[in-house]
């Protein structure tokens, strides 16, 4: 059966391919090499699967180099499009710092006309204290000459009694000289009486022009008061919503940040114009409501300054990873993408309690911020602080790198908060609005 096969392909191949001699002849002699049909059927299919070979190659090569120009078409595309979204970006940015300045500008206009506002209410009440005094005295004055008067009028009734019941010598004696001295008396008591009507109407006219400046003084103030309020209004609101978007109790904030800043005195101190007990007046409630908002404004900012509301990236990157569950573990941070060494940055105030190895994040600086808050700059080429070292935002932490377990250059940035990891861009994003 096997022979029967064994002959049967045998013959088929030397019908396809034939035996073949090729013959070397040289001076001397003859050789040949004979090329049976086994060996031609070998070379044969190794010619074919050379070749086949060759054109699979050719077409991967030629697909990848189609793909290769897809891609970096896509690329080119994606680079002109991230371009354009760092220019709005950036164009955002310088919109909201030049809105800070304007705010920043309006906050010390505000605080001049406050300071105004209030040495001119203090030499008001200086003034009208002083013509009430004024006041006091003419009439005390006029009461006085009053009486004297009237006195005067009843010592004349009684003498012209005198006169009239016949008293003759008196009359004749005395009389004439009591009378002189009634009608001197009565003289200077008209003059008296004169000076004290016109001083009396030269009060009240003066009276009447201090009603009226206090009165324009008032409505100034009005105004004053109302462009503060709606200042203080524009600028605490915004501050108010970012600390709440980020989770941040905005009065348990201020409470926290007032122990450790609780001086008085100076411009923003309350104001009070009364050493009689008197209740404040309604301007003075409303100074001080626009203090306070100053004050809470300036306590907000410090605040701002102790949470980690900024970017660590200042030079250009793209997000590569978001918080939440990937590859069905928990990421506990926001991947920023950007060249080898770009330079990283604190987000916040605060003391750096880790700088160094540490498995997993590669070179690792962790920073301990107020409000128990704490951030993390992991997989870092280049520490750039120590242990105990106390930074700033906008401080240089480190280099961005490819330590720990990373597949690429990156940084990855955690935030924790009482030890729990939250999403960053919660902060990040409250923030946009307000710086």
């Amino acid at each position: 059966m096997r022979t029967r096969l064994a002959i049967r392909t045998h013959a088929l191949m030397e019908r396809v391919f034939p035996e073949r001699r090729l013959f070397l002849k040289s001076d001397t002699d003859t050789r040949f090499i004979r090329l049976r049909s086994e060996t031609q059927l070998v070379a044969f299919l190794g010619g074919a699967l050379l070749v086949a070979w060759a054109i699979v190659a050719t077409a991967i090569l030629l697909m990848d180099s189609i793909s290769a120009g897809n891609y970096r078409e896509q690329a080119q595309r994606d680079q002109i499009s991230y371009q354009r979204r760092l220019n709005e970006l950036s164009a955002e940015r310088d919109s909201r710092a030049a809105e800070a300045l304007a705010a920043q500008e309006r906050f010390n206009t505000a605080l001049a006309q406050v300071s105004s506002m209030q040495s001119r209410l203090l030499d008001s009440e200086t003034r009208r204290r002083e013509l009430e005094t004024g006041i006091d005295v003419i009439q005390t004055t006029l009461r006085d000459t009053m009486k004297e008067r009237e006195d005067v009028g009843d010592r004349l009734a009684a003498l012209q009694g005198q006169i009239e019941g016949g008293s003759t010598a008196a009359v004749n004696g005395e009389g004439d000289g009591t009378l002189d001295l009634l009608a001197a008396a009565l003289a200077r008591t008209a003059e008296e009486r004169d000076q004290v009507v016109a001083n009396a109407q030269d009060a009240l006219v003066r009276a009447d022009e201090m009603a009226t400046e206090m009165r324009l003084m008032e409505e100034n103030n009005d105004r004053i008061f109302r462009q503060l309020e709606e200042a203080m209004t524009v600028s605490v609101k915004p501050l108010d919503k970012m600390f709440s978007a980020a989770g941040m109790d905005p009065d348990r904030i201020i409470k926290e940040v007032r122990k450790g800043y609780s001086g008085q005195g100076g411009p923003l101190t309350p104001i009070t114009f009364s050493t009689r007990g008197e209740e404040p007046s309604i301007d003075t409630e409303r100074a001080n409501r626009i203090l306070n908002e100053m004050d809470k404004l300036n306590l907000y900012r410090i605040a701002a300054e102790k949470a980690p509301f900024a970017v660590p990236l200042k030079d250009a990157f793209r997000f590569t990873s978001g918080f939440g569950r990937r590859w069905g573990r928990m990421h506990e941070g926001t991947d920023f993408a950007a060249a080898h060494g770009t330079p990283i940055y604190a987000t916040a105030d605060g003391v750096v309690t880790h700088a160094g190895w540490m498995s997993g994040y590669g070179r690792l600086v962790k920073i301990q911020h107020e409000f128990g808050i704490e951030t993390r700059y992991a997989h870092m080429s280049k520490i750039r602080v120590k242990v105990g070292q106390r930074v700033s935002r906008g401080d240089q932490v480190g280099d961005m790198g490819n330590t720990g377990r990373s597949t690429g250059t990156h940084l990855h940035y955690e935030v924790r908060v009482g030890g729990k990891a939250v999403n960053p861009m919660t902060y990040i994003k409250a923030a946009n609005d307000v710086f």
